[in-house]
């Protein structure tokens, strides 16, 4: 029966089709649920990219909003990526920023002493760092500027225009003024924090002495040694320890003994060491581990005695563990040769050749059955072949033994295999016997009374003369590791810190390790922790000049995020009904009409109407229910099929349907005119109240975008197969970002992207290798080319690639990237390109700066549906033929 439809009629229509819709994604296996479940995951995972800025400041306010309970992140306005991790550091240490946020230098005694100083720049300085701690408090940004406070301590420097400051000089300075700044207080807060105090116990030619010294960071050397414990056992003793306890001994040397440890305490490990031979610094790589718990009571000076008992028991034991592993050594490599063999092995092979039985050759074997393959004449080949005596056996074996010379050989190998082996395992169990004994030498319960636990490790990735750095923070609440890299803070574990940490895997590694008192947990915990509050319940617990300044900072980017969508809602009204429908498939619309034809004759056009409506409606639904190839994308021949796809609620579907229908093209016969005004008529009667005109355009703008994306998409996988890696690059990293924009609101927003990421991360590998073998050349012309390609393109879009969540195929091909120009700093070149080179790489290895050298986005054509399906397919198509490498 036809229905004659009133506008409760249509709208009754439109909610069966779109129930009948629902029904069909349920069949297809995607429930309601299952889709939440998705669309929580997406958001989730958005929250968590922190790096939307990463090659420059996003102009859209929404992407740099902090997100509840993250903490917020530093930016890096040039190289000062080492301010970042030490600030961040020191502020996650919740009774330093206590002391930092309630300081007040506003007594007269203050501002009397202040005024006769010649060093009092820590005042301004210490003005910039409540703001800015302020601001990490209760900030609404998710990463604020530094720049007040890093200027102030710049000009500190000796060499302020320096590309890459000394981060221990630095760390120097920021105590001293810390200290300063707190002078005038009975007791120094900042020196009863950071600063402990040891006694230096020696001889010096010949005469004892006994004196003791404060101190703050504790330098610790790397080289040569395998753990933490190692060093500080190097670093308490030095010069001959037997001359300390000997009365009559003209040697010198000494022993520390720490009488008072800080709270907080700092190890810097002296990573970089001059190469006299090349005339620079060099980075140490090696491999040096730390625990998260440390005991310090073996380095206390009351356990003087039983500490030095212990060392000498473990120096017998070291001597007597080299005697072992020498024994050990001569059965496992054994020989007088230059290739040696385990001594068990050797027998065992001298067992094989005495029982082997000697096979004999075709010559000895008599005539046999001409079809058997032993009778074909073997052509002799000169200089490829030689001729093998007629008498000599196919394998290694005894020409002459008798049956008791194999037994007794036999027997006296197989006894001297046993004892090698016996041997081996004795000496071996000896060896673990005795590393076990030294591991428990301080684990009894006396000397574990002085617990400090891991609180912070920085980190530093590169060369000696250029690198970045980043910091680990454990958050006690969570009971989690956070990684805080620039404006970037990630749950991390400690699986990666120690990847990162350790060194000796690749050319980033720990230089300095903070620890903090493990019976003084209010250092780091406090009453609430601001990791573990909403991110503005920090606010109550700042002064309150402190307070109002964070609240007028809040207010400023809440204006920001209302001007904002506030011209975003005046281009979205300026758009008109007509363009609003970028893909109108009219094609799809006439056919319907058509297939309504004999309703119009029979009952008008509003059921006519009707009838096209659903025709129209059950075609789309049919294209979004297609499981195609990414070549025959359905999403991109109408904009209700991605609708469906990513589950648009129905008065946006009903809408687009009907504007579809209203469309003034229709007017070219009288049977369509007729349907077009019944359709204009049913949108006047939609109630405005009931459909959210800015909800209405913000589905078509995200499908306009989906559109633009697979644009740059296809021009740049066309470029990138014609080898035009510079304009292809420009393409897929704004073909990326838009793409990861449309991911964070769904499933199918957009396009897959992992296939994006491996083009973007090709194209990247290659300039780089284009790069840098123009600079290799030494040619200048050709070097400042290569150069330019490495500044204008690679480096702006390797922070991309590390952003948070980033494929350990990106990171990889990162660290490849960084590595390949990194090898050239131990080449012999010319001055010129060391000076290149020596500017070039902090660009290179601290690229989470954000970068402002990318160009806009490149201008896009304009293309009909069919031209856009046709071409994007072909693009597609011509993948799956020719697949890329890694995938």
């Amino acid at each position: 029966d036809v229905l004659h439809l009133t506008g409760d009629d249509l709208q009754r229509a439109i909610a069966l089709s779109l129930e009948e819709s629902s029904r069909a994604f349920r069949e297809t296996g995607i429930t309601d649920e299952e889709q939440a479940i998705t669309s929580i995951a997406e958001n989730k995972a958005s929250l968590k990219r922190t790096h939307t800025e990463v090659w420059s400041d996003s102009p859209n306010p929404h992407d740099r909003k902090r997100q509840e309970n993250c903490p917020v992140g530093l930016k890096n306005v040039g190289n000062t990526c080492w301010f970042s991790a030490v600030i961040q550091s020191l502020f996650n240490l919740l009774e330093f920023q206590r002391l930092v946020l309630h300081y007040s230098p506003n007594t007269p005694v203050d501002l009397f002493v202040c005024a006769i100083l010649q060093e009092h720049r820590y005042l301004p300085f210490m003005r910039e760092l409540r703001h800015l701690f302020s601001l990490m408090v209760g900030s609404k940004r998710k990463y604020v500027d530094p720049s007040r406070a890093v200027e102030i301590l710049k000009d500190a420097f000796k060499s302020s225009d320096s590309q890459q400051q000394d981060v221990s000089e630095f760390t120097h300075k920021l105590l001293d003024w810390l200290e300063d700044a707190f002078q005038l207080k009975p007791k120094n807060p900042m020196v009863e924090l950071f600063y402990g105090r040891f006694l230096a116990v020696g001889v010096l030619e010949g005469k004892k002495f006994e004196n003791s010294e404060m101190f703050g960071q504790y330098p610790l050397q790397v080289n040569g040694f395998k753990d933490l414990h190692e060093c500080l056992e190097a670093a308490m003793i030095e010069g001959e320890i037997e001359s300390l306890h000997s009365e009559n001994c003209a040697k010198s040397g000494q022993e520390h003994w720490f009488t008072e440890l800080p709270p907080v305490l700092t190890f810097e490990l002296s990573r970089f060491e001059f190469n006299q031979a090349l005339g620079r610094p060099e980075k140490i790589h090696n491999k040096l581990e730390f625990p998260s718990l440390l005991y310090m009571d073996r380095y206390m000076d009351r356990n003087r005695d039983i500490t030095r008992i212990k060392r000498e028991e473990i120096r017998r034991l070291k001597e007597h563990l080299t005697l072992l592993q020498q024994r050990l050594e001569r059965y496992l490599s054994y020989g007088s040769g230059p290739k040696r063999f385990p001594l068990a092995d050797v027998l065992q092979y001298a067992m094989e050749f005495a029982t082997s039985k000697p096979v004999c050759t075709a010559a000895d074997q008599g005539p046999s059955n001409a079809t058997e393959p032993q009778q074909r004449v073997a052509v002799h080949k000169p200089f490829t072949q030689s001729r093998l005596p007629p008498d000599l056996p196919m394998h290694p074996a005894p020409r002459h033994i008798t049956e008791e010379e194999l037994r007794v050989l036999e027997g006296c190998l197989q006894r001297w295999r046993t004892e090698v082996e016996n041997d081996t395992r004795d000496l071996q169990a000896s060896i673990s016997r005795i590393h076990r004994t030294m591991e428990l030498m301080y684990s009894d319960k006396s000397m574990m009374q002085v617990p400090y636990r891991l609180h912070a490790v920085l980190v530093h990735e590169g060369q000696a003369n250029a690198g970045h750095y980043w910091a680990y923070i454990h958050d006690p609440h969570h009971r989690c590791w956070m990684k805080y890299n620039d404006v970037s803070v990630t749950k991390s574990s400690w699986e990666e810190l120690v990847r990162d940490s350790f060194g000796g895997y690749r050319n980033a590694s720990a230089y300095c390790l903070m620890y903090i008192n493990g019976k003084k947990p209010f250092l780091i915990e406090g009453e609430r922790c601001h990791l573990a509050s909403p991110a503005l319940s920090g606010l109550d617990k700042l002064p309150a000049d402190l307070k109002e300044y964070v609240m007028e900072d809040n207010q400023l980017f809440d204006k920001e995020l209302e001007e904002w969508d506030a011209m975003q809602a005046r281009k979205a009204r300026q758009e008109t009904p007509a363009t609003a429908m970028l893909t109108p498939n009219m094609q799809g619309v006439i056919m319907a009409i058509g297939k309504a034809g004999s309703v119009y004759d029979k009952s008008g056009p509003e059921a006519a109407f009707f009838k096209a409506f659903k025709v129209e409606y059950a075609r789309l639904l049919r294209l979004a229910q297609e499981d195609t190839a990414p070549e025959n994308d359905r999403r991109l021949q109408h904009a209700i099929v991605y609708f469906l796809h990513n589950q648009a609620p129905k008065r946006i579907l009903e809408r687009t349907l009907l504007m579809q229908f209203a469309d003034r093209n229709l007017g070219f016969d009288e049977r369509c005119r007729s349907v077009m005004k019944v359709a204009r008529a049913k949108l006047d009667l939609i109630n405005p109240d009931e459909l959210n005109m800015e909800e209405y355009e913000m589905w078509h703008q995200d499908y306009r975008n989906f559109r633009e994306t697979t644009i740059f998409l296809m021009i740049g996988l066309e470029l990138f197969q014609k080898r035009s890696y510079v304009e292809a690059l420009r393409y897929l990293v704004y073909c990326y970002q838009y793409n990861k924009e449309l991911l964070s609101k769904g499933l199918y927003r957009g396009h897959d992207e992992e296939l994006i990421a491996h083009y973007r991360r090709e194209c990247l590998l290659k300039l780089n290798e284009h790069a840098a073998s123009l600079f290799e050349s030494g040619d200048e012309s050709e070097v400042n080319t290569g150069l330019g390609i490495m500044n204008e393109l690679v480096v702006p879009c390797l922070p991309l690639l590390l952003a948070d969540e980033a494929e350990e195929r990106d990171m990889a091909a990162v660290e490849d990237m960084r590595n390949r120009w990194c090898s050239y700093l131990g080449q012999e070149m010319e001055s010129h390109l060391q000076e290149k080179l020596t500017d070039f790489l902090p660009k290179l290895l601290d690229c989470s700066t954000e970068v402002r050298s990318f160009h806009d986005p490149p201008k896009l054509p304009s293309y009909s549906t069919l031209e856009l399906c046709e071409r994007f397919g072909r693009v597609m198509a011509s993948l799956s033929r020719t697949p890329a490498d890694g995938r």
